[in-house]
């Protein structure tokens, strides 16, 4: 079971960054916009209020954190907490504005754009579009951590074959050894082939000849 619960450290990887850089981008961007003449009002860097704290600062942490965590973490329960963390932080990205109206949270300014599509393309790039790519980031990078891959295939199968630890095998010695092939299991192995001309029964070989048996046993009669 606790096996289950280890999962590389690499496997979460090109998610975990895209989530840091997508959350480093949306706290910031109210305070470094001015800078490159792309933001929201006023037209001043690093103004800071609670309006840009709840709606830009408290999302992008969220999202950055939990990028964090699935980058560095080697535990499955750790990484899903932390892509859902991200969708948290994405999802109020998208909706925290109108939701935020109803507490009497104005927004963060006004986009800085005069043209009409600047003004919509600075309000996707720091709200809108924003929240729906990093829940789109975080689900896939949860979708990764909570499907476990399938066992490779005949692996099942190579345990099925693989004979059982408790069984032996008969050993055999000698010259036997190389030239007798080992018996199969259940039958016994037949013993080794006397020398050439021997009269007695395989397996007898340590013993003398029968005729020479007989002229001894007649001595000693004698």
């Amino acid at each position: 079971m606790a096996g289950t619960m280890r999962v590389p450290r690499g496997r979460g990887a090109l998610g975990g960054v895209l989530l840091v850089l997508l959350g480093a981008w949306g706290g910031l961007l109210p305070f470094v916009g001015p800078y490159l003449d792309f933001g929201f009002a006023p037209d001043d860097a690093w103004v800071y209020d609670s309006d840009r704290l709840q709606l830009s600062v408290a999302p992008g942490a969220a999202t950055a954190l939990g990028g964090l965590v699935v980058l560095v973490t080697a535990s499955r329960v750790l990484a899903v907490l932390g892509a859902w963390l991200a969708v948290l932080g994405g999802a109020w990205f998208a909706v925290g504005g109108p939701v935020a109206a109803l507490w009497d949270v104005p927004g963060v300014g006004a986009p800085l754009g005069t043209e009409q599509g600047r003004r919509v393309a600075e309000q996707l790039a720091g709200f809108t579009g924003l929240g729906v790519a990093v829940v789109l980031v975080a689900a896939l990078t949860l979708g990764r951590f909570t499907v476990r891959g399938a066992p490779p295939a005949g692996s099942e199968r190579d345990e099925e074959e693989r004979p059982s630890s408790g069984t032996t095998q008969p050993l055999v010695y000698g010259r036997y050894a190389r030239e007798t092939p080992p018996p199969s299991l259940g039958t016994r192995p037949a013993p080794p082939p006397g020398p050439p001309g021997s009269q007695e029964p395989p397996g007898l070989t340590g013993f003398p000849p029968r005729d020479q048996r007989v002229a001894g046993d007649r001595r000693e009669d004698r």
